[in-house]
């Protein structure tokens, strides 16, 4: 009879480096381009081969998929968090026996949320690691860059739960784009839906200066006018930064109820500081790359009490939702010491299910591509208590979208 045999070796785990749901360490790095740890691996790998042979057991490889995501700079929190939630999934598969008897493994990249990075680092792990899918890469302008330069195309490779929601990308056409979150049209158009209901007709719009933020406002303009609620004004700040300033003047001089903001954590944070400081006194929403419980953190409970923020995953404290309470017990199992979950951690692994139900249902070979036509036929994929399903007129797989506002203590109230 002939078993599987799954064998994994990296120079990482060779040495045994620590910290393996951190962004990866310079010295892993540096490891990893020495020719003699690659000699050695491949030596090693050869040998586990000849014994797997000598024994009559078929060798299982592993199927290794690639992020390419910000792990350092003011968005580190992002492209860790979707990191950290998708190992806790990868390794409850692994420990349960992999996909078919093969592990998943997952390679991150650094790009720091730099377009020509993401690009360049995208193309070197093509070329190094041959992955069968690219996961969790984070920011609108960064996967576009990979769209326009073609790089996914060229590779026949899929992406799947990418950290964006914006128009362009969730188009039909993007067929390689698997997202598992809404839209953020959808998120918007939720917020400008509730200001007109409670009568808050008066709004302004704070945005990353980048394609990330233009999405943003061209779908804030286009759901005030379909609600009619005035957008009196606009204020932006450069990507990569938290360089809010010039907003923080334009917006707190206004007349506005509320302001709607398309920002990362770090610049909302950073916003919602100097403008209470300034005296502004509009109710502040930001759409879901803002994580509310790190606003907080950043700038105290009582300073960040009110701050509202869309989100796309259920609240990943409620163990009443089945996912999440998978998710908790995986994350316990799994997932870091001394870390509190949080919604991207959620949201990384509710990506991550996705991706191994498509390698699952993609054949005994899961290649790259089955793997683009298998999650195609996802419709209403129950993951418990959230359903994803792709095809239809747009790629964004989920329609979850809700609204919750930081309390006192801290916490998010839905």
């Amino acid at each position: 009879m002939v078993l599987p045999c799954t064998i994994s070796l990296d120079p990482a785990q060779v040495f045994a480096m620590p910290a393996r749901y951190a962004a990866p360490h310079r010295c892993i790095a540096q490891l990893q381009e020495s020719q003699i740890v690659k000699k050695f691996v491949r030596f090693l790998h050869s040998i586990a081969g000849v014994l797997c042979m000598a024994s009559g057991i078929a060798v299982a490889s592993d199927i290794l998929v690639a992020q390419v995501a910000p792990l350092s700079g003011p968005l580190a929190p992002t492209g860790n968090g979707m990191r950290v939630g998708a190992l806790a999934y990868f390794e409850a598969v692994n420990a349960a026996g992999g996909v078919r008897g093969s592990k998943i493994r997952l390679v991150s990249r650094d790009d720091g949320y730099k377009a020509e990075e993401t690009v360049r680092l995208a193309r070197a792990v093509l070329a190094e690691s041959n992955p069968v899918a690219f996961f969790g890469i984070v920011g609108t302008g960064n996967i576009e860059a990979l769209v326009k330069e073609n790089v996914l195309k060229e590779a026949g490779i899929p992406a799947i739960g990418l950290r964006s929601g914006a128009t362009a990308l969730v188009r039909p056409e993007n067929n390689l784009l698997f997202f598992t979150r809404a839209s953020y049209a959808e998120e918007i158009d939720r917020i400008v839906t509730h200001l007109s209901t409670t009568g808050q007709k008066r709004i302004a719009a704070f945005h990353q200066d980048d394609a990330f933020g233009a999405d943003g406002l061209a779908a804030i303009d286009a759901s005030a006018k379909r609600h009619v609620v005035e957008v009196l004004s606009r204020a932006s700040y450069p990507k990569n930064t938290t360089q809010v300033e010039n907003a923080v003047k334009t917006l707190a001089a206004s007349n506005v109820q509320a302001i709607v903001m398309v920002a990362n954590t770090a610049a909302s944070a950073e916003f919602v500081k100097q403008y209470r400081a300034a005296g502004g006194t509009a109710q502040l929403f930001a759409l879901s790359p803002t994580e509310a419980g790190q606003v907080a953190e950043k700038i105290g409970k009582q300073t960040a009490h009110g701050f509202a923020v869309s989100q796309v995953v259920p609240d990943p404290r409620d163990r009443g939702v089945p996912v999440v309470r998978s998710f908790l017990d995986d994350f316990a199992k799994h997932g870091p010491g001394g870390v509190e979950p949080t919604a991207t951690m959620l949201e990384g692994y509710i990506a991550a299910r996705t991706l191994v139900e498509g390698l699952r249902q993609a054949g005994a070979e899961a290649t790259r591509s089955r793997l683009v036509s298998a999650p195609q036929g996802m419709r209403n994929f129950d993951i418990g208590g959230m359903s994803i399903g792709f095809g239809g007129q747009t790629r964004a797989g989920s329609r979850y979208v809700d609204i919750a506002i930081l309390g006192a203590d801290g916490r998010l109230l839905r």
